[in-house]
């Protein structure tokens, strides 16, 4: 085959879709990433190269029988409102993107009701400068982001979150909105929409043996207990959020206001003031793996590419 043929048919092979960020957490990136945290709380962790099978959790999907992580807790003692966000330094996105996560939501048991501080929110997005702590607690003035959250337990009336700069208040955006998928902006974990998704669920044998707490099953629409697939998206105008392919929220970027950086943010946030010192082995916890950020090639890049190719094609037909 020609040089040019060969061109093409890599062309027609390669992925639209190109690497730009991946952090798998096996080995100690602290020095990575910036922790931010609401008033500066001790009480909010972040726990790089963490080896979660500590917790009785198995490898998550992809990879390849590893079970180091990133480790996130919040309020585990100071009883106030507060949470923490991380973001990868020096990081900016600004075309569309794919950002990809395996995330394990952990709780204190008995699983379903949820035990000592137990309802609590893991959450994921884009847009910040990573200067300050985004979570639901912020001013709207700090909050430089879009991102979206999930409870541990499915014990709160708004169970699946979207946050903006242009949200009502500090609130995320209320149950009917129509940032929401689910029929009817449904954003609790009891509605159909959730619950046929998102079967009820044990805790991993290893856990149940080491915590016994952890009996019982999930409620119906919680995600806790299993590893999942998060995805935020950036699509032209749009920012949206899935869950193992199940669409949650998508945000009009042309709505809000996010930072010139751009950056992505992982983090967790209480619900409410009560502390989690009920919870001594730190089982109210999100853990994250494979975090991976897919950038989309500007049409016009892709365009020239293929003009490369056709002008070698000419050239050897000459």
């Amino acid at each position: 085959m020609n040089r040019g043929l060969l061109l093409l048919a890599t062309l027609c092979v390669v992925s639209p879709m190109a690497s730009a960020f991946f952090e798998d957490f096996d080995t100690d990136t602290t020095s990575m990433w910036t922790v931010l945290k609401s008033g500066n709380n001790a009480n909010n962790i972040a726990t790089f190269n963490y080896d979660y099978s500590q917790l009785g959790i198995d490898s998550a999907n992809g990879s390849g029988g590893t079970t180091r992580g990133l480790r996130l807790q919040t309020n585990i003692a100071g009883g106030v409102l507060s949470g923490l966000s991380v973001s990868p330094n020096g990081q900016s996105f600004t075309t569309d993107f794919v950002m990809t996560a395996s995330v394990w939501l952990n709780y204190v048991g008995p699983l379903g009701p949820g035990g000592s501080g137990s309802t609590q929110l893991g959450v994921m997005g884009w847009g910040t400068a990573g200067t300050t702590a985004q979570w639901l607690g912020n001013s709207l003035a700090q909050r430089d982001s879009v991102f979206f959250g999930t409870t541990l337990d499915g014990g709160s009336a708004s169970d699946y979150r979207a946050y903006s700069n242009n949200a009502a208040g500090l609130t995320s955006y209320v149950a009917g909105s129509p940032v929401y998928a689910a029929p009817g902006g449904a954003i609790n974990n009891s509605a159909s929409y959730y619950t046929t998704a998102f079967a009820p669920v044990s805790a991993p044998s290893a856990q149940l043996s080491l915590f016994p707490s952890q009996s019982g099953t999930t409620d119906a629409g919680e995600t806790a207990f299993k590893w999942r697939t998060w995805r935020v998206e950036k699509s032209g105008n749009n920012l949206s959020y899935s869950i193992d392919n199940l669409l949650i929220a998508t945000v009009d970027l042309t709505t809000v206001t996010t930072a010139a950086a751009q950056n992505i943010l992982i983090g967790m946030a209480d619900t409410n003031g009560s502390s989690t010192t009920g919870d001594p082995h730190g089982l109210n916890t999100m853990i994250v793996d494979n975090v991976r950020v897919q950038v989309v090639p500007e049409p016009g890049s892709m365009a020239a590419l293929g003009l490369g190719v056709a002008a070698l094609l000419r050239r050897r037909r000459k």
